[in-house]
């Protein structure tokens, strides 16, 4: 028997109008003020869109919807950018863990974008910058990375960055790292966890 048309109105759905257009403009105010569902696709569809990199890291710091978040970071980590970069940095300083965490997960993945800001960073006056701009270091593939590392053992005074920057070279550094490892312990002489964790290091890249 053949195939017949059902003639059912539960089949229809009702034609609605879109309430923002599907351009920058109309993606950009469905983001800040759509549903949490809406202000998810707005922000994924934004991806295709580099010149709405900074409103996304505006608004960012706005959003508490961890999806939306994830869809924003995702976006801005796709564009891989000077300006995507530029965008993620200022979530360096945020209280926030997950949203540090996510910034540095995407900026990770821009290398070239991210590269000339590093040395900035180092300087940074805020400790806790330069501590995550190390952390960034050991997810970064950069080849200045080593160089980078090595410089904030040799110059940098505070023992906390010290110390990250030991835990992120026991991961990447290799035995001819084991010097500069030795003048940042003498660096921190009266610092134990500092001739801990140079210890630990040392032995961890001589084994590797």
């Amino acid at each position: 028997m053949g195939l017949r048309k059902t003639h059912g109105h539960d089949a229809l759905r009702e034609v609605l109008e879109r309430e923002h257009p599907r351009d920058m403009p109309g993606l950009l105010a469905q983001l800040r003020s759509g549903d949490v569902e809406q202000r998810r696709w707005a922000a994924r569809d934004l991806a295709g869109h580099p010149q709405a990199a900074v409103a996304l890291g505006t608004q960012l710091l706005r959003e508490t919807d961890a999806a939306v978040r994830e869809s924003m970071l995702n976006s801005l980590a796709s564009q891989a950018s000077e300006t995507a970069a530029g965008a993620l940095l200022p979530l360096l300083r945020s209280e926030d863990p997950q949203l540090r965490n996510g910034a540095i997960e995407a900026l990770a993945g821009m290398p070239k974008a991210v590269g000339p800001r590093i040395a900035g960073l180092l300087r940074d006056a805020d400790v806790d910058v330069r501590i995550f701009t190390v952390n960034l270091l050991g997810e970064l593939r950069h080849p200045q990375v080593l160089t980078w590392l090595l410089q904030v053992l040799a110059r940098d005074t505070e023992v906390n960055v010290v110390a990250a920057a030991v835990e992120v070279l026991a991961e990447v550094g290799g035995p001819d790292h084991g010097a500069a490892l030795r003048a940042a312990q003498a660096r921190f002489a009266g610092d134990d966890f500092i001739g801990f964790a140079v210890d630990m290091a040392i032995e961890r890249i001589e084994a590797a």
